[in-house]
């Protein structure tokens, strides 16, 4: 029997990787998505891990990026069956002494709790959220389009002006701590912008970490922290059902052992049991970028000076996270916490200095800063009435392998630290599921090591240094394979844009990207493509 032909193989089903099939459809191409695993999803998928009818986000839960991606708007994911909803409020931190920093969809209210850390903290906080609601719409198109976003940042220049601009370019290389204490006098405002900043691998005194918080920060305050009703497996089986609409094809349980490369140019993919697709145009790659140069395109057909780089790609921390149903709502000290869907905790302002160090040097952390999710609040489909479908997470230090001793004693500081600011918590635990950070890579081979964000958001793996220097684009030495992974750039969250970005190269590699972009107009496709 021949092997299949089709015009483009997508390897990975994960966000990425439907964003890509999807855009490629919508071109007309003839795409077919290949999955190793047995559901569709990557990163974004659920289940009922605890206890009966508590239904668990396995990995991502909160996505702001895709509620404020106009790739993902533009997909119209509403009609093929997609809902988001939200908790009454987006944010809380909560301190050990009982006091709790809120953000809520109304920025008045969010103000009002600011000032009772410090007067004048609240109009220092409407004052930015005014500065976003000025440049948002450009900022985000720059921050999602291929690099450099040429169109987009000259648009979001003739907002700021030159001077304006400049701030904004001091903005994306301030330490968080450094911006918090420059606008603000309290400590409430500094929770949580520094605790948005610490989702990422950054420091709160490292360069670059005042973008990561001041960004989701801004966009809590914008768009909230939307789940998709149901579970997180929603979004996917939402952008799988558009792509098959359009005609695409997926196949689960199909992993991909290599990418064919003849005369320098990928002419299809082999996978695991012999079978090879053909492919007429472009291979598309949503895994880590060290799997498709060293695993799937294999380190001897690459320049010397990309291996180079590849031995010193750089994984973000590790991830332990522990998902519990409750047989009753978190009993928070603090009364502004009950509403949040998102709350942080565990430390204060200086403790997440101590807990960037203790990763930095590969230290356990003793106190952990969590991340913590209360489900059910923001979701009443996700347990029974009257319970709670509850998951906090913290970071490790990136290692090979952990001991299940460190790992127990672990989790142990994090529902110590839950207990702390909700007394009662562990008698109201009916059931608990723990995953380990060799837990995320077995359940997916991109999160290598419980690395949860495709690479280092430091600033040395970003941009055009994604995912090494010189590149920063979806491209590859060769010809028709794309990196559409988190590792490129723009990285990790759930937003499409590098799915997008390698869709966009394919077609304009393939001589095809005239006619997609005539059929895109209007949309988001084409406002990233500078069609204003």
């Amino acid at each position: 029997m021949s092997p299949r032909t089709v015009d483009a193989v997508v390897i990975g089903a994960g966000p990425n990787g439907l964003v890509a099939a999807n855009a490629l459809a919508d071109a007309g191409w003839e795409v077919l998505l290949l999955e190793a695993a047995d559901d569709v999803g990557g990163a974004v998928r659920s289940a009922q891990v605890t206890a009966p009818g508590f239904t668990t986000d396995l990995f991502s839960a909160f996505y702001p990026l895709a509620a404020a991606s106009p790739l993902m708007r533009d997909l119209d994911l509403g009609a093929h069956g997609l809902t988001w909803v939200r908790a009454p409020d987006v944010l809380a931190h909560a301190l050990d002494d009982g006091r709790a920093a809120l953000l809520t969809p109304d920025p008045a209210r969010t103000a009002a709790g600011l000032d009772a850390f410090a007067a004048g903290d609240g109009d220092a906080w409407l004052a930015m959220v005014a500065d976003w609601d000025r440049i948002r719409d450009p900022l985000l198109d720059a921050l999602f389009s291929p690099f450099p976003p040429v169109a987009a940042a000259t648009r979001l220049l003739r907002r700021t002006g030159v001077a304006g601009g400049l701030e904004l370019a001091r903005l994306a290389v301030l330490p968080v701590r450094r911006l918090a204490e420059e606008q603000f006098r309290g400590e409430g405002a500094a929770l949580l912008l520094t605790g948005n900043a610490m989702h990422s691998d950054l420091p709160p005194d490292a360069a670059g970490s005042g973008l990561f918080g001041w960004l989701l920060a801004m966009l809590a305050q914008d768009v909230g922290f939307p789940v998709p009703r149901g579970g997180a497996g929603r979004l996917a089986d939402a952008l799988t059902h558009r792509f098959i609409a359009a005609g695409g094809a997926v196949r689960t349980g199909a992993r991909v052992e290599s990418v064919v490369v003849s005369g320098g140019r990928a002419v299809g993919v082999r996978i695991a049991g012999g079978d090879v697709v053909v492919a007429r145009h472009a291979v598309l790659a949503d895994v880590a970028a060290p799997a498709l140069y060293r695993d799937l395109v294999g380190l001897d057909r690459l320049p010397a000076r990309l291996r180079r780089d590849l031995a010193r790609f750089q994984w973000d921390h590790a991830t332990l996270k522990v998902n519990w149903a409750l047989d009753r709502p978190v009993p928070w000290t603090a009364r502004e916490v009950r509403g949040a869907g998102t709350v942080h905790l565990g430390t204060d302002v200086d403790g997440f200095v101590d807990t960037a160090a203790d990763l930095a040097v590969g230290r356990v952390p003793r106190r952990p800063f969590l991340l913590l999710g209360q489900m059910t609040t923001t979701d009443p489909t996700r347990s029974p009435a009257g319970t709670e479908s509850v998951w906090a997470y913290t970071h490790l230090p990136h290692r090979e392998a952990w001991s299940a001793a460190d790992l127990e004693a672990q989790v142990e500081r994090m529902e110590a630290a839950v207990e702390r600011v909700a007394p009662g918590f562990r008698d109201a635990a009916i059931a608990r599921h723990v995953q380990s950070p060799g837990d995320f890579e077995a359940a997916n081979a991109n999160l290598v090591g419980g690395a949860i964000n495709g690479g280092s958001a430091a600033l040395h793996q970003q941009l055009f240094f994604r995912p090494t220097p010189r590149l920063g684009r979806s491209g590859t030495p060769l010809e028709g394979p794309y990196l559409a992974s988190a590792s490129a750039h723009p990285g990790g969250g759930v937003h499409g844009a590098a799915g997008w970005n390698a869709a966009r190269a394919a077609l304009g590699g393939a001589g095809r990207f005239g006619g997609a972009r005539r059929r895109l107009t209007r949309t988001a496709w084409g406002r990233l493509l500078g069609e204003r």
